[in-house]
């Protein structure tokens, strides 16, 4: 299954993560690839939203990840800085993938790809000028 939107703007991307949220299931993973700036973040914000977590969602760029509670556990992990897949492991952050209970949103999991999990949902993102963004779903 793929499917294709344009958005124009932060809070249109924002709900289309929100979206999302509905179709995810416990041990789930959402898969995000795209260019700094091109939304990662603010897709999660809007996952985590549709998944019921109240509290503020960050990148997790300087941790790694974040855990939330809502609907069910939100795990969001940040792989930008992650060189070797091993060190996940070495810091203890290997069950999230795929997760021992939740979902598991990964930015910029094309630098981990045998890591990812097949029947992952991968989310492509991309500036399509100024404001807009054109994201690929497909699971």
């Amino acid at each position: 299954m793929e499917r294709i939107v344009i958005t124009h703007g932060p809070e249109e991307t924002e709900e289309v993560g929100f979206g999302l949220a509905e179709t995810v299931r416990d041990g789930d993973v959402v898969a995000l690839v795209g260019e700094l700036g091109a939304g990662k973040t603010t897709f999660v914000k809007g996952l985590a939203r549709g998944l019921f977590v109240k509290d503020l969602v960050l990148s997790p760029s300087f941790l790694l990840a974040r855990s939330y509670e809502g609907r069910i556990p939100f795990h969001h992990l940040d792989a930008y800085r992650i060189v070797d897949p091993d060190e996940l492991s070495e810091v203890g952050l290997r069950g999230l993938l795929p997760p021992e209970t939740g979902v598991t949103a990964v930015e910029w999991a094309d630098r981990i790809p045998g890591l990812i999990p097949r029947g992952a949902v991968w989310v492509k993102l991309e500036h399509a000028g100024n404001d807009r963004r054109r994201i690929t779903l497909r699971r």
